[in-house]
């Protein structure tokens, strides 16, 4: 599912910013999707943690290959060895069964989620072992499709902006917090532009 706003969002983008525009122009067509699973979301997020998108990839798909049916109950019953043959860390196992607990347990309120801001989503997401800031800044940007979130801990989005705006030279949290002041309320579209912008197998959680 693309989100509602997202033309609205590239064409606020690439009035104010010239870099975005061109980027904007260049994939086309391309939009953020929505898997629809707040699970299957959360457990990508956690696979794909301090890896690249294309090695984070290649694990999930290993993951399928063994447990066909992604859900709660089957990554928590799941062998750890044979999560380990796919290329999990003994702490990503750890991890998503703790995760796969919350969901069988029903600890995480989903019937309130669309009614909490972004900073109390957050706060609620990083109670679960494993879970922090990013992984739930990835949650709130794929599956609860919130249009202004910027992951300032996200490495590739560092080197895009530090690419495109500063001639390769390092960016700090500051740097990026001014630079996407113009992006608001976008700036998870712009986020999903310039992770585009380096790899062209589309970031999906």
């Amino acid at each position: 599912m693309t989100p509602p706003y997202w033309q609205q969002a590239i064409q606020e983008l690439a009035a104010c910013d010239k870099i975005m525009r061109h980027l904007i122009q260049s994939f086309d067509g391309a939009t953020l999707t929505s898997r629809g699973c707040a699970f299957t979301t959360l457990a990508r997020s956690i696979v794909g943690q301090q890896i690249s998108v294309k090695a984070a990839e290649s694990v999930w798909q290993k993951i399928i290959s063994v447990i066909p049916y992604i859900t709660p109950h089957t990554i928590f019953s799941a062998d750890h060895d044979l999560l380990r043959t796919c290329g999990l860390s003994a702490r990503k196992i750890t991890y998503l069964q703790d995760l796969s607990k919350y969901f069988m347990r029903g600890t995480l309120n989903k019937t309130i989620w669309a009614e909490m801001d972004d900073e109390a989503l957050i706060t609620q997401l990083i109670q679960v072992k494993g879970i922090g800031r990013w992984t739930a800044e990835m949650f709130l940007i794929f599956h609860m499709q919130r249009p202004d979130i910027l992951p300032v801990d996200d490495i590739g989005l560092q080197r895009a902006i530090s690419r495109h705006y500063y001639n390769n030279q390092p960016v700090d949290k500051r740097i990026m917090i001014e630079l996407a002041k113009s992006w608001q309320p976008w700036r998870s579209v712009a986020t999903w532009y310039l992770w585009r912008s380096l790899d062209p197998l589309p970031v999906e959680y």
